[in-house]
């Protein structure tokens, strides 16, 4: 068991480290830029304020916040960019939390095969009835960037998880 907790601990460190995350982008010329980080309250000026910042622990129950930046870096605008990432183990994804301005937000429950609105997702539980998946049932989470992104363009799209 401690041997197991020590791999957890090292593994999640790594991932939490800024390691890039598994990221699939359409076009070849679509950089991206993957982190992870945890929103931490500091006193600035004298006032509270939430800042971002590279977890030092990972402990169970802290919220970490996957971001990934994306950028145009060809000469002509791109169109039909797809990005798509795991959920990574030993997280669960947090309800309600993805965002990416101009994309279409799919999730997926069966390792990033089918992807679905949330809301249309399906699984069978032991007796065979079907019912909507919940949000710790998630695996993969896709973005679908609608419209053009011309070049030079940029934007951000990520996810909350918290650490099991």
């Amino acid at each position: 068991m401690y041997i197991f907790r020590l791999i957890l601990t090292a593994n999640l460190l790594l991932l939490l480290s800024g390691i890039s995350l598994p990221v699939l982008a359409a076009e070849d010329g679509i950089k991206v830029t993957s982190i992870a980080e945890v929103a931490v309250e500091v006193i600035q000026n004298g006032k509270k304020v939430i800042v971002r910042s590279s977890p030092e622990k990972a402990i169970p129950g802290t919220v970490v916040i996957f971001t990934n930046h994306f950028e145009n870096v060809s000469q002509k605008a791109a169109s039909d960019i797809v990005m798509s990432n795991a959920i990574p183990v030993n997280t669960v994804y947090q309800a309600g939390s993805a965002f990416g301005a101009d994309c279409a937000i799919d999730f997926s429950v069966d390792g990033g095969k089918t992807f679905a609105l949330a809301k249309n997702l399906q699984l069978r539980d032991t007796d065979g009835r079907e019912h909507t998946a919940q949000a710790a049932q998630y695996t993969h989470i896709r973005w679908h960037y609608i419209g053009e992104l011309s070049a030079g363009q940029s934007g951000e799209v990520g996810f909350r998880a918290i650490i099991k």
